[in-house]
């Protein structure tokens, strides 16, 4: 057995997925068809394949101790010029983001790992095209907004071809999702 490039994440629901996956394409970032649109909990990371096992254990408890909670997406963020991402910001739902990326990598988990840069909950539109489409990405985002019950994360590994496919849902333990200010599943881009 060799190694397997695993992350793991919060999907952003359809229609809002689908939606900004192709935006995404469409600002000129070749990887964004074979990247599921998300917030990251757990980045790329390498780990022997005889691990996947202790690793789907681990991240089956994380989420039976975790609870459903309110996400929301609003406007745009970039790391430009320490990192070339523009992404959508994520203005509800980040500090359980953050705590559950912590348990994940928790040092007695067997993906535990320290960070590139500090942790920052975020659904990334652009990544590493030339500046101009960056700033079109970031002006024509600039507006959009969604929002959704989160209710768990899933685990995806890397091919070899690239491309990012899901290998396992967690949902969360409980079952009631706090309400939300405006309304469920909604995703817009307001025109100008």
């Amino acid at each position: 057995m060799g190694t397997v490039t695993i992350g793991v994440s919060i999907a952003v629901p359809e229609p809002h997925g689908s939606l900004l996956q192709q935006l995404r394409a469409g600002f000129g970032d070749a990887a964004a068809f074979g990247i599921p649109t998300h917030v990251t909990l757990l980045p790329p990371t390498e780990i022997d394949e005889v691990l996947l096992a202790a690793v789907e254990a681990h991240l089956t408890k994380v989420a039976a101790a975790g609870r459903p909670f309110p996400m929301r997406l609003s406007g745009t963020g970039t790391f430009r010029p320490l990192s070339p991402v523009v992404f959508v910001q994520v203005v509800e739902g980040g500090e359980e983001c953050a705590r559950l990326q912590t348990r994940i990598r928790d040092a007695s988990g067997p993906v535990a790992r320290d960070l590139q840069f500090p942790y920052h909950p975020h659904v990334t539109v652009a990544h590493g095209i030339d500046e101009a489409a960056m700033d079109r990405a970031h002006a024509e985002l600039a507006d959009y907004a969604a929002d959704w019950p989160c209710t768990g994360f899933a685990l995806y590994e890397q091919g070899a071809d690239g491309v990012w496919r899901k290998l396992r849902e967690f949902p969360f333990g409980g079952a009631v999702v706090p309400p939300q200010g405006g309304c469920m599943e909604r995703g817009t881009i307001p025109s100008r």
